[in-house]
């Protein structure tokens, strides 16, 4: 209860000082965090809002299917075209368990919403033996379209994220949410809540939802959204929301827990709307000082 009035009663200040026109004190001290890397970016301006640890070179998880669905974008392949389910040609163990059957149809326009709202790993792999001289092809497409979008510390090695080779910083995220939230499909498909995707040969439909639970929150105004998980990179989430009419472009790398990175979001969100830094989970806490540790000690923290 005290802490409900503690809180009530700051927002009550910072309220009458917006309406006085004095400016929030935002001291990037107090935002405590559960994530590794973060940055937030204001995408009208381009002005930092606040990082921590952005320029760390991480693995980046299902992140990597925004690059993904830029490459096929640029190609301008036809999204009606109607793409066979194919197995990938070696196994991997780690996710790979997919609802859709091989052999299947299903277009393009769907395998890239599904692979966006509800991180379809065989979808991504599909899109990329699809592309205009296959897989290989596909890699290389996304590592030059990296470059294009000044992505120097950014390397991939497949199109779904399942490798911990796929690489990136924060900063670099950042050039690739502004270049995907540029496109109305990304920011569609990649905000849609739930979708049920209709394959034929044979004829079937498969439900899937949004891995971001905010989307379905009344409280959140997001525009684009993509989360990400392996063990080699925890938790990780990019959204572009409004807060006090900015369109705000967070990263989030590795951090503990499904709800880690929405809860970094969100205090972000209160951070630049209220100046109160928020508190973080200690189990939270001693996983990020944990990661941090490793980090340093690789090299990549230098």
């Amino acid at each position: 209860m005290m802490r409900l009035l503690r809180l009530l009663l700051l927002l009550c200040v910072c309220g009458f000082a917006q309406a006085s026109g004095q400016p929030i004190e935002r001291d990037p001290a107090t935002l405590q965090l559960a994530s590794v890397s973060a940055l937030a970016v204001d995408l009208g301006s381009g002005d930092i809002l606040f990082r921590r640890h952005s320029d760390w070179q991480l693995p980046i998880a299902s992140i990597t299917k925004l690059m993904t669905a830029l490459v096929i974008l640029d190609a301008d392949q036809s999204l009606d075209e109607r793409l066979t389910i194919v197995e990938r040609e070696h196994e991997i163990s780690k996710n790979a368990y997919s609802r859709m059957r091989i052999g299947s149809q299903l277009s393009r326009r769907s395998l890239l919403r599904i692979m966006l709202m509800s991180s379809e790993n065989l979808a991504a792999y599909v899109l990329s033996v699809h592309y205009p001289g296959g897989r290989d092809a596909f890699l290389l497409a996304m590592n030059e379209k990296a470059r294009q979008l000044g992505m120097m510390d950014t390397r991939f090695s497949d199109a779904s994220g399942l490798s911990p080779e796929n690489v990136s910083t924060a900063r670099d995220l950042a050039a690739l949410v502004r270049a995907a939230h540029a496109h109305q499909e990304i920011r569609e498909y990649s905000t849609t809540a739930s979708y049920s995707a209709r394959f034929s040969a044979p004829s079937y439909t498969l439900p899937y939802g949004n891995t971001n639970a905010l989307i379905s929150s009344g409280s959140w105004d997001i525009r684009l959204s993509k989360t990400g998980y392996l063990v080699e990179a925890g938790r990780c989430l990019v959204l572009v929301t409004a807060v006090d009419g900015m369109d705000v472009a967070m990263v989030l790398l590795d951090s503990f827990g499904t709800r880690s990175p929405l809860g970094d979001a969100a205090r972000i969100r209160r951070w630049l709307a209220t100046g109160d830094g928020g508190t973080v989970a200690a189990p939270a806490l001693e996983y990020q000082q944990r990661r941090i540790g490793v980090v340093q000690q690789a090299g990549a923290g230098n």
